[in-house]
């Protein structure tokens, strides 16, 4: 099997967004739908470099490659027509407007295209988009849609269905992870508010041009209006009425695209199954059946090693995974760098979570290295700031450490007022300090969270109380706010804006809100020059790391195992495994 490695990041991202929004021209846009993605412990410029291919002694980045294919299992080389891909159950959420999970994003990249695309090495290039032109100003996006471009109904698509799907985020009734006003696209404010029936930024010239005019543009500008996984209006459409989408929400399991595959069946905790579309309009893949199949931490490796599945996105990146899997000999293994972290949050509409010396004394006093190394050894390191050190955002400079000292941890509960009873538990103004923690269960990371935290937070005075729910469950509990504490991890874009910590965020469900944070965010989004980009999140991630809004916990490697009869995947800290699979084929 072929992969490649991108060692380094090129770091042109956003100055090459600010010369196209000022330059004009046709240039390549950039996408992204949703800033970040939810997942559990195991999870969206032209200068590139050389890919290269790691050596096999190179165990900790990059490639190890099948030692022997000829040891494929009976069931998996026998299997010429249909892809098995294992990973985590999807939520069913099959919608790009209102995916959360990393394995709902999975099931939308397979189903849905958009104008433009991101690229290995974390730039982006034009998918549906033949061109992009922008204005002087930068104010004005012309989109110029592929000709032929087909919906799997074989329904042709036009600019009309992308401003359907536009109208479709403005609406007052969208409750989804993006926050499409600040797109700040002319009218949108009107239409959401239902005081007009169009938007009257968007100009339809015809059925393969559409114009955007903006009344100012971002950083992120690029990425916001051509990442936009567009929806079929006469499918979505039928029973949408403005200020109500629950009509499009009732398609969620039954979704329509253009993508690579389309959905074929869905059984919850089983499988989702695709079929390849034949009109897709980069070519019919190759291959012709696709399969996401549910597996656990229990499951994944013995269905992998009997062939019942051909590749797993879902294990942790442990040194006994790792020789397990080489031991199998038949197995592609990447590992990579993630572009992302994992962390535990805390409920800041609770008052006990609302001193920032709590926080930190709850930072303090767990022992986040031991935990880290315990899962992953020398996979994963102990993170500080929320991203990853893929991002060119990423900074070490004047940021607490806050390594494990339980004497710290204890100072700080006693200047926050939360004092030893004669029981030996911290106590509040009558209250008992019990910490109730949400946890997915059989998951290798809570396994190995739990006994340290319940142990070490024992010795500072706190209870804790622990339930495990299946990983959906987790979500549906930080959705609603009906939570204390729970794990769980974030998938990033390759740009650091997101709102998971912006007051009211339309991913923020912490409750988490700090004026400066907010201040600065949306400086560093209007600001394109990337070093001054650079000055502010830095900034920004310092103040972050004073406030501790949540525990950051680690960033670690990714690790995909592949059968090795399989070709062409091409993967990186930046693109996920599902945009490349229209181009896998198996090896005869």
């Amino acid at each position: 099997m072929r992969k490649t490695w991108w060692g380094f990041m090129v770091l042109v991202l956003v100055f090459s967004m600010a010369l196209t929004a000022c330059g004009g021209g046709n240039n390549t846009a950039e996408p992204a739908t949703t800033n970040n993605t939810e997942n559990n412990t195991n999870t969206t410029t032209e200068e590139t470099a050389e890919p290269t291919t790691p050596t096999e002694s190179d165990t900790s980045d990059g490639y190890i490659e099948a030692a022997d294919v000829s040891l494929n299992p009976p069931a998996a080389a026998n299997r010429s027509d249909t892809m098995i891909i294992g990973m985590t159950d999807p939520k069913g959420v099959f919608n790009p407007l209102f995916m959360e999970t990393a394995y709902d994003y999975y099931v939308n990249y397979t189903l849905f295209d958009s104008f433009i695309e991101v690229k290995t090495d974390g730039t982006y290039q034009n998918s549906l988009a033949d061109k992009v032109d922008i204005s002087e100003d930068g104010l004005k996006y012309t989109y110029h849609l592929k000709p032929g471009v087909t919906f799997t109904d074989g329904t042709p698509m036009t600019v009309k269905d992308y401003y359907f799907t536009l109208k479709l985020y403005m609406d007052k009734s969208y409750d989804g992870q993006s926050d499409p006003l600040s797109w700040n696209i002319v009218g949108a404010k009107e239409y959401n508010e239902g005081k007009a029936k169009e938007i009257s930024g968007v100009k339809i010239i015809d059925d393969q041009t559409i114009e955007i005019s903006l009344t100012e543009y971002t950083a992120l500008t690029p990425v916001e209006l051509g990442g936009i996984y567009i929806l079929p209006e006469h499918y979505y459409g039928k029973d949408y009425t403005q200020g109500k989408l629950d009509g499009v929400k009732k398609l969620n399991d039954k979704p329509l695209g253009s993508g690579q595959y389309k959905l074929v069946s869905y059984s919850p905790g089983q499988e989702v199954v695709f079929e390849a579309n034949e009109n897709y309009f980069r070519g019919a893949p190759k291959v012709k059946n696709l399969i996401f199949k549910t597996t656990t931490e229990t499951t994944n490796m013995p269905m992998l090693q009997q062939g019942e599945t051909d590749m797993e996105e879902g294990f942790t990146v442990t040194e006994d995974n790792v020789e397990a899997l080489k031991a199998m000999g038949f197995v592609d293994i990447s590992l990579l760098p993630n572009n992302g972290y994992g962390y535990i949050a805390f409920n800041h509409k609770l008052p006990k979570f609302q001193d920032v010396k709590v926080r930190q004394a709850l930072v303090y006093g767990l022992n986040r290295k031991e935990i880290v190394a315990g899962i992953y050894g020398p996979y994963a390191d102990v993170i500080n700031i929320p991203q990853s050190s893929v991002s060119w955002s990423y900074t070490t400079e004047n940021i607490e450490t806050y390594d494990f000292d339980l004497e710290k941890a204890k100072q700080l509960l006693d200047e926050a007022g939360w004092k030893l009873n004669d029981k030996g538990l911290r106590e509040k103004d009558g209250e008992v300090f019990k910490i109730n923690f949400s946890a997915t269960a059989d998951n290798p990371v809570v396994e190995a969270l739990l006994p340290i935290m319940t142990q070490n937070y024992k010795e500072l005075g706190i209870e804790i109380s622990a339930e495990t729910l299946d990983f959906n469950a987790i979500m549906d509990k930080s959705n609603t706010g009906d939570f204390e504490m729970y794990f769980a991890a974030w998938g990033l874009t390759t740009d650091p804006d997101n709102t998971v910590y912006i007051t009211d965020g339309s991913q923020n469900d912490y409750g988490y809100s700090n004026k400066k944070v907010d201040e600065l965010m949306a400086k560093g989004k209007k600001t394109l020059d990337i070093e001054e980009r650079k000055k502010i999140y830095k900034e920004m991630y310092q103040e972050l790391n004073k406030d501790v809004p949540v525990i950051l916990m680690y960033q670690r490697k990714n690790m995909l195992a592949i059968n090795g009869r399989l070709d062409g995947f091409d993967v990186s800290p930046y693109k996920d495994f599902p945009f490349s699979l229209y181009q896998v084929q198996v090896a005869q």
